[in-house]
């Protein structure tokens, strides 16, 4: 099973999901059965690390995502991962522009795994750190519910 985050620049809420989401792996005993990534739709962040303050965010709950590098969302993706999962709406609609007809990778809102059918991950970015805090919040809810879905799977 392959699964793959996506927001807007990769180096905030994607990077943070990928990261809390292999610890959750880890923990659920089922790491060694899922592949994990995450990029973003828009290219300004290509080959930089998550930002400071979501990596400092992480790292504080034990999450280590300094050697993530930002990369983009391509059409290759949509072979290579069973689930394409964006942080909101905007970012949902651009998967959905790119994604192939004959494509059988789910494409969806992160935030469904926690119950939030329509529910998005809010952008940190220009916000403080109580932003990346929360974000994080959501982030461990909906990787939660991401594991039961694939223990079901599996």
């Amino acid at each position: 099973m392959k699964v793959l985050f996506v927001c807007l620049g990769n180096i905030c809420r994607s990077p943070t999901a990928e990261g809390v989401f292999r610890r959750a792996l880890e923990r659920a005993g089922i790491a060694d059965q899922v592949e994990i990534d995450s990029c973003g739709v828009g290219v300004w962040h290509m080959g930089e690390a998550p930002d400071s303050r979501a990596q400092q965010a992480a790292l504080s709950r034990g999450i280590d995502l300094s050697s993530l590098r930002a990369r983009q969302l391509s059409k290759q993706d949509f072979s290579d991962f069973d689930y394409v999962l964006g942080m909101d709406q905007d970012n949902l609609r651009a998967i959905r522009a790119m994604k192939p007809s004959n494509s059988q990778t789910h494409v969806g809102l992160f935030l469904a795994f926690a119950g939030t059918p329509d529910g998005e991950v809010p952008d940190p970015y220009y916000g403080g750190e109580e932003g990346f805090e929360n974000v994080l919040n959501m982030i461990e809810a909906a990787s939660e519910g991401l594991i039961q879905h694939l223990k079901r799977e599996l």
